[in-house]
């Protein structure tokens, strides 16, 4: 009698994901997509695609589903210890990796030194991002949070969001930061509000927003420079 091999349900879409993020990352990928892909890493056989719609849903958005404890993932059906794993195998090796980028004490001690790790971080990138730079009392980089990807506006750049994460890592100060890939650098009146707001809120907090850096390829604009704030 041969053997037979039976692919589970979904093989084929999985084999997809998987080829369209080794042809171009993580461009096109919807968020439960991403989710999804993490989830297959502990569960060769069985369809992931359902349990990382819900937990989209359950966590509101993908950075809070990257978040996530052990225990609150297994809220959602289907999510159990081991396909949970991608997951915590993505959480393990972000922090391993902010670590060793502690570890290289990247000094943002001027304008330029500011500009030049930004242009390198987020200079070439083909969507809008918008970064957090957390620094210490001597300018050290503590740590980068990713705050949104995508057209910037007031509803998605929230404060709390933005000084929990600095407050978690003890911040004296922070670099808020984006990109245009137009290439345009002139801050937008969204980008202005955004900024002012944030200003505010710092003040409220007692970290202090030290600039907002606007990046291209090959070109800058600092609200500080500028005095735009």
């Amino acid at each position: 009698m041969g053997e037979q091999k039976q692919k589970h349900k979904g093989a084929g879409h999985r084999k997809r994901l998987r080829e369209k993020f080794l042809q171009s990352g993580l461009d096109g990928f919807l968020d439960y997509e991403i989710v999804e892909l993490l989830l297959t890493l502990g569960t060769p056989l069985k369809d992931c695609k359902s349990m990382a719609k819900d937990a989209i849903k359950e966590f509101k958005g993908l950075r809070n589903v990257l978040d996530a404890s052990l225990e609150d993932l297994q809220k959602v059906k289907g999510i159990g210890p081991s396909n949970a794993f991608g997951i915590k195998l993505f959480q393990a090796m972000s922090e391993r990796y902010a670590k060793e980028q502690i570890q290289k004490k990247i000094i943002l001690d001027s304008p330029r030194a500011v500009v030049s790790y930004l242009q390198k971080s987020l200079g070439l990138e083909k969507k809008e991002r918008f970064v957090i730079l957390s620094l210490d009392t001597r300018n050290n980089l503590i740590k980068v949070s990713n705050i949104s990807v995508g057209t910037l506006n007031a509803s998605i750049v929230h404060p709390r969001e933005v000084f929990k994460e600095a407050i978690q890592c003890s911040a004296v100060g922070i670099i808020i930061a984006h990109n245009h890939p137009s290439g345009y650098i002139k801050p937008s009146q969204e980008d202005i509000m955004i900024t002012e707001r944030l200003c505010k809120s710092g003040e409220t907090v007692d970290i202090e927003v030290l600039d907002h850096i606007i990046v291209s390829r090959s070109n800058y604009f600092s609200f500080k420079e500028e005095r735009v704030i």
